[in-house]
């Protein structure tokens, strides 16, 4: 018998993975790594922050680590989860969130919903926790990051939504968008 529910949570962080690495597709090397936000925010950063995290909640978390990860929390600096460093090539980051994919999933196939696991990053009180939490945890932080990779990219080169061909946007041409950002536009100065 299939276990529904961890189906779902599966296929919804798949989808995330699939959408978050989706935004590197076509881009130069240059235009994946290029911070686009005061603090930096870049496409390669944001694969490699993902594939670390999901790596610590579902392998760390129920003392099923990934036995090759390139990094450790130890020896990092601040925010070096957020960045790819020269020598991190864009298939680098890729193969390594594809290995964090396979371990994870062994993680989820291996253990029951009610299985538990520690956080240890996480206050005294709240480190106890199911897989079904940290699932939904790491569904949401994949999600979350694949949202500000979606606003990146269109930034970029204008490619949004989900997956190519999945924009889910109103079919309309530039003229409208035009009007439409000009309408809003128009309505924010209305508050100034």
């Amino acid at each position: 018998m299939t276990n529904v529910p961890k189906d779902t949570l599966q296929r919804y962080l798949q989808e995330g993975r699939d959408a978050l690495l989706w935004k590197l597709d076509g881009l130069s090397e240059y235009d994946r790594r290029r911070p686009l936000t005061p603090t930096g925010t870049n496409l390669l950063g944001l694969v490699k922050h993902v594939a670390w995290t999901e790596c610590e909640y579902l392998g760390t978390v129920f003392d099923r680590p990934m036995a090759d990860l390139p990094w450790t929390y130890e020896e990092a600096e601040d925010n070096t989860d957020m960045w790819a460093t020269a020598d991190e090539s864009t298939e680098f980051i890729t193969d390594v969130y594809h290995g964090v994919w396979a371990n994870s999933d062994a993680t989820i196939a291996a253990l029951d919903l009610e299985a538990t696991g520690t956080v240890p990053w996480w206050r005294p009180e709240s480190r106890t926790v199911t897989l079904h939490r940290i699932l939904i945890h790491t569904i949401a932080e994949t999600h979350r990051h694949a949202g500000h990779a979606d606003i990146v990219r269109e930034t970029i080169d204008g490619d949004v939504g989900m997956a190519r061909g999945n924009d889910n946007l109103p079919p309309a041409d530039q003229q409208w968008w035009t009007d439409y950002r000009t309408k809003l536009e128009a309505t924010a100065n209305s508050f100034r």
